[in-house]
């Protein structure tokens, strides 16, 4: 019979399968990686444009409005009643002061409520739109003001301050009033305040965190509006203390330290809050991510940063590492599928014309082995007096003496297995028929369902061949880890018509995967096979057929296999001669004599024995005697 083993695909070595599934796993976790970075850099991309977007939209909205009153100091400037009040002796001021306080009054009236003042050269406001209220500006001294400062020296100034009467921030615009008849001389200031209430109230509509940072890094508003007037970074508390007293009232700046770094925020930057702030925006969020993006206010000294959390473009991009997984996953599991299907279709078809072939050339082949172990057994005949010369032909002869029994049971067993397939055959034969005309009429159904049984069919025959082609394989002996109580099944399977037939009981006093033998599976097997067939033979004519098998573990370490029969056993003469050569208890013409010699050597070729005696209640026992693992294969499962 060929060996089928040869025909198969062989299975990658256990380390090039490591290997391969490493180089698998990397390939997972490089597509993983890769599509997680790609997907974040244009989520990123997209996120940065929506914010400089957001951005534009907040800058404009807060020029127009900080900035719309920016030109009425003009007007103030050109005023003669304003002028005449700041350049009249000081006697003449109360009138001068009513009509100026009139005009500011309808200025303001007819801009929609800006306050506007006129402070003198040395900062005491003398003229004001809301002279008609108790809390006025009237008289008070804004000579600390910035932008008083910068407009006294004939710059016009804009700065954000918060008065100290009112406590109401605002956006000052500040321009220097000179007297022509004085070679322009500087003798006042014309300032207009603007209110900030909607910029204030558009900004704490915002979701995501979001700053107005003047030039010297103090937060003017926020969302949240817990961050209001703190600073971006520490600062000396004398320079705070400062900025508190000139521009913000006395108010108390820097209490809060946002420590963000917005350097490079012009083009997105990635910043994580520190952990004293995140309870004001997400508590218990954790450290999250957030793109910071800023832009300078033209014509201010503001600065507006704005922070997109980034959480969404991660989780996005998470998915997007999942589903190319995923989908690398489906694809190199629709190529081992389709790798599969063609490997079972090709093993069918192996198994197939192999059957065939088996069933021609199984007799040929029985009638060459016995012809060539007829001509081995003459020759140890002759040369039976040589001890050393005979043990060298025997051992050569082993392997082919190995076959030649497989073959020599297989041949036995030809009657057994044609009926265990003759059945199925005819089954396949007529559902094929059935299934051929189901098609031709149209009724794909029911031919796919006899299909299908054929199929079923097919594979019993494979579970019947497949132990045979184990059993018959030829291969060089090496030891390996064997599961006793599989190489009994196995060697039992051989058998199983047979024990049927013959009504033979068999004790399985073995559990699988307990007792594990360092040995050659196919040698074991062999040595059973002539171990259960020996049994077999004696108890042809017993009324009671049983067959046992036990194992224990023996003081050197080995396994000891007992099979045990309850046929007509030895007699001490028979006991005394069992293991020679050519000795044999049976009939003439039913065996050689070389059967349990052959055993014998070959379990001392792997380190064990063979020893035969009486069994507990009559018939025979033998005992197998199996080298343990190894210290070093103990551990392999």
């Amino acid at each position: 019979m060929p060996d089928s083993a040869a025909q198969l695909p062989t299975p990658l070595p256990r380390p090039h399968r490591l290997l391969g599934l490493a180089a698998l796993l990397v390939a997972f976790l490089a597509l993983a990686f890769f599509s997680y970075r790609l997907s974040e850099h244009y989520g990123v991309a997209e996120m940065r444009e929506a914010a400089s977007h957001q951005l534009d939209i907040l800058g404009a909205a807060i020029d127009s409005e900080v900035t719309r009153h920016a030109s009425i100091p003009s007007a103030v400037e050109l005023n003669a009643e304003i002028v005449a009040l700041l350049r009249g002796p000081s006697e003449g001021q109360d009138i001068l002061q009513a009509e100026a306080n009139r005009f500011l009054q309808k200025l303001n009236d007819h801009l929609g409520g800006p306050a506007i003042f006129v402070l003198d050269t040395s900062g005491t406001v003398v003229a004001s739109s809301d002279w008609i209220f108790s809390d006025n500006l009237l008289g008070s001294d804004l000579s600390y003001m910035p932008f008083f400062r910068d407009a006294v020296r004939g710059t016009p100034a804009r700065h954000y301050a918060v008065d100290h009467i009112r406590h109401e921030p605002g956006y000052y615009f500040a321009l220097p009033i000179r007297d022509e008849t004085q070679e322009w001389k500087v003798i006042g200031v014309a300032v207009v305040k603007s209110g900030i209430r909607e910029v204030e109230r558009r900004w704490l509509a915002q979701e995501a965190p979001a700053l107005i940072v003047d030039r010297n890094d103090v937060v003017l508003l926020a969302s949240p509006p817990e961050w209001r007037y703190a600073t971006l970074r520490p600062q000396p508390r004398d320079v705070l203390d400062r900025l508190g007293r000139q521009q913000f009232a006395g108010q108390p700046l820097g209490e809060i330290s946002l420590d963000i770094d917005l350097a490079g925020a012009d083009e997105g930057r990635i910043v994580r809050l520190p952990k004293h702030l995140r309870d004001d925006v997400a508590p218990a969020q954790g450290a999250r991510p957030y793109l910071a993006m800023s832009r300078h206010l033209s014509g201010t000294a503001w600065r507006i940063v704005v922070f997109s959390d980034l959480r969404p473009v991660g989780i996005q991009a998470a998915t997007h590492a999942a589903l190319s997984v995923a989908a690398l996953g489906c694809l190199l599991l629709g190529v081992l599928y389709t790798r599969q299907r063609r490997r079972l279709a090709r093993g069918r078809e192996e198994a197939r014309a192999m059957l065939e072939r088996a069933n021609q050339e199984l007799e040929r082949k029985v009638e060459e082995r016995t012809a060539d172990l007829s001509e081995a057994v003459a020759g140890l005949q002759r040369e039976v007096q040589e001890r050393q010369r005979a043990e060298q032909t025997l051992r050569a002869a082993q392997d082919e003496l190995v076959q030649a029994a497989k073959l020599a049971v297989l041949g036995q067993m030809a009657t057994g297995v044609t009926h265990e397939l003759s059945q199925p055959l005819g089954a396949i034969r007529t559902l094929s028929a059935n299934a051929a005309e189901f098609m031709r009429r149209g009724d794909s159904a029911t031919a796919e369902r006899n299909l299908a049984i054929v199929e079923q069919l097919t594979e019993q025959m494979g579970n019947i061949i497949g132990p045979l082609k184990t059993f018959a394989r030829k291969s060089p002996a090496v030891s390996s880890a064997v599961d006793v109580a599989q190489a009994v099944d196995s060697a039992l399977f051989l058998f199983e018509s047979r024990l049927k037939k013959e009504n033979v009981s068999v004790e399985r006093g073995i559990a699988p995967g307990q007792n594990v033998a360092w040995c050659d599976r196919n040698r074991l097997q062999q040595v059973l096979v002539n171990l259960i067939g020996n049994a077999l033979d004696a108890m042809r004519d017993e009324p009671v057929r049983r067959l046992s098998f036990s194992v224990d573990v023996a003081s050197s370490g080995k396994l000891a296999l007992a099979v045990s029969d309850s046929g007509y056993g030895f007699s001490e003469e028979a006991l005394a001669h069992l293991f020679e050569p050519f000795f044999t208890t049976k009939q003439p013409g039913e065996g050689l004599g070389l059967g349990l010699t052959i055993s014998r050597d070959i379990l001392r070729d792997f380190g064990g024995d063979l020893m035969a005696g009486p069994a507990p209640g009559g018939g025979a026992r033998f005992v197998v005697m199996l080298p343990p693992l190894p210290p070093t294969h103990r551990d392999t499962p």
